[in-house]
């Protein structure tokens, strides 16, 4: 039963975890689009009353009319729309997830036995929890000192970019280096995802609430609040399209449990960045295609780098025949269908990871070039919990229908 409820939750989570990052990433590209797409306005008194750009458009059979003021209209309304509780209520959700899935179990889902650093290699549960919690935080507070001594009046916007970029690239290497595969790539979007937040949290909201009040008592609001928040919000949408894919990533092992998995993952940061300059830029009526170009040719990179070895493997190389179901059918039940099982004998499990039970040959079968990928990688099982040897992977790597 604790197994279901885990399970349950875990659902309903996920459920409302994407329903709340739909609408606030929908609502921040829209946004963007928005502000990008703005155009002077014809009517002289538009621009007498301070309409700094307009945009007409049409949608579900209506029109629409939108105005940007540069300063303070002359009168603001009670019902004005803020846009702050789809940003918080899909972080929070998201921490929630990863309390469940990952912290509850941390000596299963964070720590890397495999670490070239000893201290990460032996690390215990507890302090996996400590340390990607610091990994969070940490992300956050270097991000934000980026920001606020590199362009604290967003002059140096450019040069903040690459900064941020770089730091992306550190972010990505020391997450391999430190984590499990699955939870480096989860952990480098969450560090994203964490910025977004906050940007919203401690620089966007709070400046948008200093510029009403000070519209409301009749005095000019500050600009750099206007300024510091658009600066955070274009952040936030380059850091969109990446932080999709790599929460995403969970579910395909040969990005994560590649030997390069750092170098992957920051050519589909870069290309998610990319192709939406393409968006972000097209919005301003400039077509741009050397961006999507650009972002596509990384993503190619990333596949070569990410392709299986040709030919034979170290384990294939260590059998003299190739080796049949017959052999590979015992490994598999003592090594895997503790948690691959209909009904898991693994604690925690309500039921088989990804729906991939292997209780008979022929499941096994059907899931052989899967199976041989995430076991040859040394990703499965997960920290090596069920104790299989470097001879039991090579005959499965070296396993032939």
């Amino acid at each position: 039963m604790q197994a279901y409820l885990l399970d349950f939750g875990n659902f309903m989570l996920r459920w409302l975890h994407v329903i709340a990052a739909i609408a606030w990433i929908g609502e921040s590209i829209y946004f963007v689009m928005l502000d990008n797409g703005l155009r002077t306005p014809k009517a002289a008194e538009d621009r007498d009353k301070g309409v700094f750009g307009e945009m007409w458009a049409v949608h579900g059979g209506g029109f629409y009319h939108n105005q940007k003021y540069a300063t303070a209209p002359a009168k603001l309304p009670e019902d004005l729309h803020w846009s702050f509780w789809k940003a918080y209520t899909t972080w929070l959700s998201g921490f929630a997830l990863f309390i469940l899935l990952y912290m509850a179990n941390p000596s299963f889902y964070l720590v890397n036995p495999n670490a070239s650093w000893e201290w990460a290699a032996n690390m215990s549960g507890w302090q996996a929890n400590v340390v990607a919690l610091l990994f969070l935080l940490g992300g956050w507070v270097v991000y934000n000192e980026l920001c606020k001594r590199i362009s604290p009046d967003m002059t140096r916007d450019g040069l903040l970019g690459v900064a941020v970029a770089v730091m992306m690239v550190v972010v990505s290497y020391l997450s391999v280096q430190i984590f499990s595969g699955r939870a480096a790539f989860l952990l480098t979007g969450a560090v994203m995802a964490t910025a977004m937040s906050a940007n919203v949290f401690f620089w966007i909201i709070p400046g948008q609430r200093r510029m009403v009040k000070a519209m409301k008592a009749g005095e000019a609001p500050n600009p750099l609040d206007g300024k510091r928040g658009k600066q955070r919000s274009v952040h936030n949408t380059y850091f969109t399209l990446p932080v999709v894919l790599l929460m995403i990533s969970n579910h395909y092992s040969f990005a994560y449990s590649h030997e390069s998995a750092w170098v992957i993952m920051s050519l589909f940061i870069f290309a998610g960045a990319l192709i939406r300059q393409f968006f972000v830029l097209m919005h301003a009526g400039r077509i741009q295609p050397a961006y999507p170009i650009a972002g596509t040719a990384l993503i190619a990179v990333a596949f070569w780098v990410a392709m299986p070895t040709v030919g034979a493997s170290a384990g294939q190389a260590r059998m003299s025949a190739s080796v049949s179901l017959a052999e590979v059918q015992p490994i598999i039940e003592s090594r895997c269908v503790a948690c691959h099982a209909s009904d898991p004998t693994q604690p925690g499990f309500n039921a088989p990871p990804a729906g991939l039970a292997y209780d008979t040959g022929e499941q096994i079968l059907q899931q052989m070039h899967k199976i041989q990928e995430v076991v040859a990688s040394g990703y499965m099982p997960l920290g090596n919990i069920t104790g299989i040897t470097e001879e039991e992977r090579a005959t499965i790597a070296a396993w032939s229908p």
